[in-house]
């Protein structure tokens, strides 16, 4: 983290501290049904708050095209408030009158929570003349959403610009494990990357093949190379379309020797549904009429010998189709093989993006990872190279 301001840089007493988190939580008849993410920023907050700094909450909330009740952060607050241990004071406002008048009357050590950034469209434009009015309110700001930080808002990276800008934990927390994975990792380097289809993916495997020793590819985009390599994948999901992408990949991958593992087996249904009778074939023995749902048994064991062989991995996308059963079995045993390899001290592994999370879980190894990301898009976007401008506004220069 030497490359970035964190809070071990700033002395936050009588201070103003305009804190950008991510409260996009799942709600139910208007409650907080998941306080996953709320508990998470809750290392950052507490820590401001006891050492005297004015904390002040700036999120966002859904996708509103004005103000609008339903995407309040007002429930969020409340729910906020029970997991911090302390009051949340709410603002029904970010910006003018109302937040400059609760922001005024706050102690050292308070908590106030303002109103959904994204009820003023200046928030997703990255205005200068919003950006100026948010920066009334604060003396200092902490940027503790990673996974807000691929969006050039005005909350996410424009107050970067003009007020002084810090990491917070759960910031620091994730870069640190991201640094760790791709940016100056312990080699030999696994990336583990599955999913449906090859074309969201292109730039994220384009960049991992000039970074890691393997890339496993699993899920419906292994049929599409599998395809390029002129194997007979019957009715099984396939961009065939993507053939010579593929196979650039492919070329690519040989001339950085990064090691790609396809499957070299696979399960096999006529249907798509839970329970369909499957069978594992190989892979020159596909029937026409079926459908490649999961990695077989063979390629299970291979992908165990690459994270065996491995200190680092870093995974994205599951290896079938692991919401239904049997086909969860490729993803549940080598997520299984990862965690253990990890708790075991000999493998670092950090995962993220929407399915992976859900995949893990599935597994109950969710837990058992060096780290698990739940950035989503701004996961994908770092894996792929990409630089995050929440991120890149907070390096020391």
């Amino acid at each position: 983290m030497s490359g970035f301001r964190t809070l071990d840089d700033v002395d936050v007493k009588g201070k103003r501290v305009l804190l950008r988190v991510d409260l996009n939580v799942p709600m139910d008849n208007g409650r907080v049904s998941d306080t996953t993410r709320l508990q998470r920023i809750a290392k950052t907050i507490i820590e401001l708050s006891e050492a005297g700094g004015k904390v002040i909450i700036l999120a966002h909330f859904g996708r509103p095209k004005g103000p609008d009740p339903k995407d309040s952060l007002k429930p969020v607050a409340t729910a906020l408030g029970y997991v911090v241990k302390h009051h949340v004071e709410f603002a029904p406002d970010c910006v003018g009158p109302i937040a400059e008048q609760a922001v005024a009357g706050l102690k050292n050590g308070e908590i106030l929570c303002l109103e959904n950034t994204r009820f003023h469209p200046g928030e997703e434009k990255n205005d200068p003349a919003f950006v100026a009015q948010l920066a009334k309110l604060g003396d200092i700001w902490v940027n503790d959403a990673f996974s807000c930080a691929h969006r050039a808002h005005a909350s996410t990276e424009g107050l970067g610009r003009v007020l002084p800008g810090y990491a917070g934990r759960t910031m620091e927390a994730e870069l640190d494990a991201l640094g760790k994975a791709l940016e100056q990792p312990v080699h030999p380097v696994i990336a583990i990357v599955g999913g449906s289809k090859v074309s969201t993916k292109i730039d994220l495997l384009e960049n991992l093949v000039g970074k890691v020793d393997a890339l496993v590819i699993g899920g419906g985009m292994a049929n599409t190379f599998l395809h390029a390599q002129g194997v007979d994948v019957g009715k099984s999901l396939c961009e065939k379309d993507l053939a010579t992408t593929a196979l650039r990949i492919l070329v690519k991958a040989n001339s950085t020797n990064c090691a790609i593992i396809l499957p070299v087996d696979a399960v096999v249904a006529e249907k798509f549904e839970a329970n369909a009778p499957s069978h594992a074939y190989g892979l020159d023995a596909i029937p026409a009429n079926g459908m490649i749902l999961d990695v077989g048994p063979q390629s299970i064991k291979r992908i165990d010998a690459a994270i065996d062989d491995a200190a680092t991995l870093v995974w994205n996308g599951p290896l079938g189709a692991f919401e239904m059963s049997p086909f969860d079995r490729g993803t549940v045993q080598a997520a299984k093989y990862a965690a253990a390899r990890t708790k075991a001290g000999k493998l670092v592994s950090v995962a993220g993006g929407g399915d992976t999370v859900a995949a893990l879980n599935h597994a109950g190894v969710g837990r058992d990872f060096t780290y698990v990301s739940t950035a989503g898009g701004a996961f994908l976007e770092w894996m792929e190279g990409k630089p995050l401008p929440g991120v890149e506004v907070l390096r020391v220069r």
